[in-house]
């Protein structure tokens, strides 16, 4: 198993790309903390980690509230005796969608930004510590393909995900001496409750039917198939392990080709 015995956090854990991501690494070998505002889809999924045969712990945790993500580490750092070997930072908001800038409210852009990006440094801040006394460790965040290009209607999220980029890249600046690797991974859409409000909210805005909004995706991709949760947690997983031993301030765009 490429995690054998490895210590890890996932936030935003229990739903669409986080749960596929939680059981990817229980199943290569890691004991993992399991965190996110709604704990009781964490419940579940850490209960399917243990099934697996690995250990789990629920942390309910809002990872723009500081305090409560100190306290999140802390609790891990307890469970896993004071190794924390990986933090994959998973949790984060959609924002408006199919709204023009001029549109969009000023407390809808700041909840977008505030999410994704300090929902995205604190956990970092935290974990940090601990990874640079064992001189190593694996961050990867989730960023988006909307954070690697230009993304119409839509500029609380894709602002927020072009700062994860930018929190990846400096971050792995400031480790790499410590041999730890960060990097990101930018899913595109990823079929799932998440991609079908997306299509409808489109819908409704353009009078078209979400069908048509799912095929005008498909045919922007150069694959011309839609991205699943799993394929997101493959990429993680790399990252996550010592296959990317020398991958730092990167990021994988996993998104079918839309980027292209």
């Amino acid at each position: 198993m490429k995690l054998e015995g490895r210590k890890a956090i996932v936030t935003g854990a229990a739903k669409g790309m986080g749960s596929a991501i939680t059981r990817t690494l229980a199943r290569e070998g890691a004991d993992i903390v399991l965190t996110a505002r709604d704990v009781a889809p964490l419940v579940e999924v850490a209960a399917e980690v243990r099934a697996i045969g690995r250990e789990s712990w629920v942390v309910g945790c809002d990872v723009t509230d500081d305090d409560e993500v100190r306290e999140m580490v802390d609790k891990a750092l307890e469970v896993f005796e004071g190794r924390i070997d990986i933090l994959v930072n998973v949790a984060g908001v959609t924002g408006p969608i199919e709204t023009p800038v001029q549109d969009i409210d000023v407390s809808d852009f700041d909840h977008v930004v505030t999410a994704n990006e300090r929902g995205t440094f604190l956990p970092i801040k935290y974990v940090v510590p601990t990874m640079i006394a064992q001189k190593e460790g694996k961050i990867v965040n989730i960023s988006g393909t909307s954070g690697l290009r230009g993304y119409p209607m839509r500029t609380a999220y894709s602002a927020s995900k072009w700062a994860v980029r930018g929190i990846t890249r400096t971050v792995a600046l400031e480790l790499g001496p410590h041999s730890i690797n960060v990097n990101a991974v930018c899913p595109g859409i990823v079929d799932g409750p998440r991609m079908q409000n997306l299509c409808e909210e489109k819908a409704r805005v353009r009078g078209w039917t979400a069908d048509q909004v799912y095929e005008e995706y498909v045919q922007d991709m150069a694959l011309k198939r839609v991205t699943v949760a799993q394929d997101i947690a493959n990429a993680v997983l790399f990252l996550a392990s010592e296959d990317s031993r020398q991958i730092t301030g990167q990021h994988i765009a996993v998104d079918g080709g839309w980027d292209v």
